[in-house]
């Protein structure tokens, strides 16, 4: 489904053939390492005249040369000003270096800037931007390429020349897991409902017991035996049966408290019987991000070993209308043994996390725990599709959050909770309803998550139009991007492993 590159590292060795790629910053400098990459520094200097090219970060220009016996394609990519440096821009550079190789199978790239060392993170990021803009879902192309009747393009062979390369051969290989994440939740918001049901997504991350992950499948039977009844209550419309899957990964040590990640996974949301116009519905195919992100995250931290004993949890169901689907008026009983009054079934994810949230933090004792969902198109109108919200109830978590999105590019961004949302959401007939009409649609919606995580650290990410649909960037290209696996890397990465 995606022109993966083959990535590989080494000292500088000026390419022989191929497509070569140079990096210039803001104002035209580069590397004297590069300059045997074009077969000259003079041929550089053209380049960038001829082309007006400014160096700005993400930019490109391009020279294709005739002669024989040497580079056939020269790509310029600009870094924009070196000082300034850092949060995604590596993975954007390498992104926008990817988006040029074309049809190139030997590509050799000089990681250098003028005056300047590259880290071997940095170099990992930049691997890592390559690999990311690489994905496509075309799966269900029957013609992949009319222009090459139908035949599979053949992946480029990447070589990456650093000044350490085994090093930084060591740091990629713990961005590869991460991208392994990365992609393995896009392949799952990418998938159309019909193809992946609860059943079929349970399926999917029972595969992660290659990898040392500790899988448990829970079917409806022991689900109804655990009193999960707000997150039966929304299967009950759909033929298809729910499921909650729980992977543990103990990279830690025995006595070590998890840390856990919960995600909402509706495989399909119809809306039930309070149904959604027709206009967009097909969008709702995505409404498992959050639970495709816990799965990402889990397969990227025991890809990389990570050194830290984690939880993932994730709630597998199917809303639909159908003559056994649970009515607005319904009260339900959830697992904490709270009650709630359905008021509108399109309000189901959180009725879901209800059940889930409470069985991790039961069961598992948590240090923190934290929920992903595309929960509430509220929160859209407050953020765009540029922050995802984040709601806690810890304020050194809530900052760890943020500066793990700052860092990453996935960013956050806090909203409040407080005891007037919380009277918004109590209820005439139970102990609390599902929806209280539209203001702080998405506020209300944590401060109800709120009351099934007890005295744990918590937080909740309302990753509505950031997991799917969101803005293209120069490493993601796609509908599905993968939002929430790496932030959760990056914030277990820097505070809680050991």
């Amino acid at each position: 489904m995606s022109k993966r590159p083959s990535i590989e590292f080494s000292d500088f060795t000026a390419p022989k053939s191929g497509a070569s790629v140079v990096l210039v910053a803001k104002g035209g400098g580069f590397a004297e390492e590069a300059a045997s990459f074009a077969g000259g520094a003079e041929k550089i200097r053209k380049l960038i005249e001829l082309s007006g090219f400014n160096g700005k970060l993400g930019t490109t220009a391009e020279a294709i040369s005739t002669e024989e016996g040497g580079v056939e394609r020269l790509i310029l990519v600009g870094v924009g000003k070196i000082e300034k440096l850092g949060n995604d821009d590596w993975l954007r550079i390498g992104g926008a270096a990817f988006s040029k190789i074309g049809k190139s199978t030997d590509v050799a790239v000089a990681l250098a800037l003028p005056e300047q060392t590259i880290a071997d993170d940095e170099a990992a990021d930049f691997a890592l931007g390559m690999l990311l803009r690489s994905y496509e879902f075309d799966k269900y192309k029957t013609k992949k390429d009319d222009k090459d009747g139908g035949k599979k393009q053949t992946a480029a062979t990447v070589k990456i020349s650093v000044a350490s390369p085994d090093t930084a051969k060591a740091a990629y290989k713990t961005a590869e897991a991460v991208a392994d994440g990365v992609i393995q939740a896009r392949d799952l918001v990418n998938e159309p409902a019909n193809i992946l049901g609860p059943v079929e997504f349970a399926d999917e991350a029972a595969k992660l017991e290659k990898l040392g992950v500790k899988i448990e499948v829970l079917g409806e039977k022991e689900l109804k035996k655990l009193g999960m009844g707000a997150l039966l209550g929304v299967a009950q419309g759909s033929v298809r049966p729910p499921r909650v899957v729980v992977m543990q990964w103990n990279g830690g040590k025995a006595k070590d408290k998890p840390v856990a990640f919960v995600g909402k996974g509706v495989v399909f949301d119809t809306g039930g019987i309070s149904i959604k116009p027709a206009q967009g519905m097909e969008d709702m195919k995505g409404d498992m991000g959050g639970a495709a992100a816990v799965t990402g995250l889990m397969r990227a931290l025991a890809g990389r070993k990570a050194n830290v004993n984690v939880v993932g949890v994730i709630g597998l169901v199917e809303n639909m209308p159908d003559g056994n689907a649970q009515r607005p008026g319904d009260i339900v009983t959830t697992m904490s043994g709270q009650t709630i009054e359905v008021i509108n079934t399109d309000a189901e994810g959180r009725l879901v996390l209800a059940d889930a949230l409470h069985y991790t933090a039961d069961r598992f004792k948590p240090r923190i725990m934290i929920n992903l969902a595309t929960l509430t198109g509220a929160v859209m109108v407050a953020l765009g599709v540029y922050n995802a919200g984040l709601f806690s109830n810890d304020d050194e978590l809530a900052d760890q959050l943020y500066d793990a999105g700052q860092a990453s590019g996935e960013k956050l961004w806090r909203l409040p909770l407080g005891k007037e949302y919380d009277k918004m959401i109590d209820s005439t007939f139970a102990d609390m309803k599902n929806s209280c009409g539209r203001l702080g649609g998405s506020i209300t919606a944590a401060q109800f998550l709120k009351r099934f995580v007890g005295d744990t650290p918590w937080a909740h990410l309302d990753i509505a139009g950031t997991a799917m649909g969101s803005p293209a960037t120069e490493y993601s290209q796609g509908w599905a991007s993968g939002f929430g696996v790496r932030v959760l890397d990056r914030l277990v990465r820097d505070h809680y492993e050991a």
